[in-house]
């Protein structure tokens, strides 16, 4: 079996086409069929459906929700984000990195430095260093590649002429990375970081860390098929309609709160029961709770080399966000920003960005306070075995161009916990696992179930990795609250070993 021998991202040996994707010295791959025909493209409206005029109700939905303070709020947060727009670019274009730095030696020891925890509060990004080795890390690279090439006839992803995101997800990387204890304990603090306001009943155990099956990136110098502008991932136009959605906004939308600076983010008890796929039509949902999107890198990448985008100030984009949809510009107003040059909007049934069952795009003319030409900043340099997450309502992209020598690639590796939502979609996920089939959210077909050398429930052996991966029950803490216990006990009482 030919391995490609890697020391770095940067020393590929040698120039191959893999369906058109150039890395190691593996033989051209005849392009499998897509059976479903879709993407990763098929999640956003400007690249599937195109932009869509919304039925009536929803301007009764805004008239519904309205109440005069919003319009208060509404110029609080354009005074702001006038301030924090040229800070962030002020900022950025003086060296500093946005997006702060955590040694993983301080996750392992308990020991957060307050200020990298605020700064992490504010952006709602982190790069953790140190969990996984970089030769570790490549390895896992090397191993995709491979097992790219001995099962070349079944390759397929975006583009279909030139992959760039891989549809695989049984790889034997993919789950040794998502069961690597570093990575489960990074996740497991990202967890504990999120507050719930509701703590004895919440039905949500923050300390079980399940994995959620996703895709691999490995984006070749000079792409520029794989660019997905501003967007915001769990549906769209729920975080309006869904009541219990809308709740996680109550300070910024609510007429009894104290206003959107009271906004927390991360407090998780009103997302549980959140539905951010209403429609069940489209390709942009996910069907977990996700609190943090995350990536573990495969090579040595940075800005300008077709790395993550982010917006870095997740509580005022949030407030931005949810009142844009109030508010339109005046006939005459000429692209000014000013409050006084915007005006209520409750006839028109706009909501700028968003479409049924897809996520929510924002651009320079959809959120022209936000600034995002300027204002988005792309991840500072990472190595292999950095990882990278960003809180679920952090406005992020992929650069446009990879500009880079080295290959960008990362695996895809969010921190979701367990909650009944979680559970159920992780059943599908352990029966799909043992198939060799697609992650249940994504398109669907015979997947890797007859690629050589995949991974399968059998090569899991460790018991806190086959709990990770939904293999084995749970343990229940002696001291979980009422709600806690009752998720862990939920999936314990109906859980079939595989």
């Amino acid at each position: 079996m030919i391995r490609t021998t890697l020391t770095s991202s940067r020393t590929l040996p040698q120039t191959l086409v893999l369906r058109g994707v150039r890395h190691a010295s593996v033989q051209p791959a005849t392009p499998a069929p897509a059976e479903d025909g879709g993407s990763i493209m098929d999640a956003f409206a400007s690249t599937s459906i195109g932009a869509q005029v919304l039925p009536q109700r929803f301007s009764d939905l805004k008239k519904k929700l309205w109440h005069p303070s919003l319009e208060t709020r509404w110029k609080e947060v354009l005074t702001e984000l006038e301030v924090e727009t040229k800070r962030i670019v002020t900022e950025r274009d003086g060296g500093k990195e946005m997006v702060p730095r955590l040694p993983f030696s301080q996750i392992k020891a308990g020991a957060i430095d307050p200020e990298l925890s605020d700064r992490i509060f504010k952006t709602g990004s982190v790069i953790i260093e140190g969990a996984v080795s970089e030769q570790e890390a490549l390895k896992w690279k090397a191993d995709i590649l491979e097992y790219a090439r001995i099962n070349k006839e079944h390759v397929r992803g975006f583009p279909a002429e030139e992959i760039q995101v891989f549809e695989f997800y049984n790889s034997k990387s993919q789950t040794s990375a998502r069961t690597h204890p570093n990575i489960v304990a990074t996740q497991r603090w990202l967890l504990d970081f999120l507050p719930t306001s509701n703590k004895a009943e919440a039905k949500v155990s923050l300390r079980t860390v399940v994995s959620y099956y996703d895709r691999l990136r490995i984006r070749t110098p000079g792409d520029a098929k794989f660019a997905l502008g501003p967007h915001i991932d769990g549906g769209s136009l729920e975080r309006w309609e869904d009541s219990a959605y809308r709740s996680c906004f109550a300070d910024i939308l609510s007429a009894d709160s104290k206003g959107w600076k009271e906004h927390n983010p991360y407090d998780i008890t009103p997302r549980i029961d959140a539905d951010m796929d209403m429609y069940r039509v489209g390709k942009g949902a996910c069907g977990v709770l996700r609190p943090w999107q995350g990536w573990t890198s495969l090579s040595n990448t940075g800005p300008g080399e077709g790395t993550l985008r982010v917006f870095p100030n997740v509580r005022l984009a949030n407030a931005y966000v949810m009142l844009r949809p109030f508010f339109s510009p005046k006939p005459n107003a000429g692209g000014s920003l000013k409050a006084e040059d915007w005006t209520v909007d409750l006839e028109s049934t706009a909501f700028p960005g968003s479409a049924p069952g897809l996520g929510l795009e924002l651009t320079d003319a959809s959120h022209p306070h936000l600034k995002l030409e300027e204002t988005m900043t792309s991840m500072p340099r990472v190595k292999p075995g950095d990882q990278v997450y960003w809180f679920s309502d952090v406005i992020h992209a992929v650069e446009k161009n990879h500009n880079g020598t080295g290959d960008s690639s990362v695996l895809y590796i969010p921190a979701i916990p367990l909650t009944h939502q979680n559970a159920i979609h992780l059943r599908k996920q352990v029966k799909n696992f043992s198939l060799g089939l697609p992650s249940p959210d994504f398109p669907q077909g015979q997947g890797e179930s007859l690629n050589v050398g995949r991974s399968t429930p059998s090569n899991v052996v460790s018991l806190e990795a086959r709990r990770v991966l939904g293999l084995e029950k749970f343990e229940v803490p002696e001291d979980a609250e009422k709600g806690e216990r009752e998720v862990l006990e939920a999936w314990n009482d109906t859980f079939e070993k595989v």
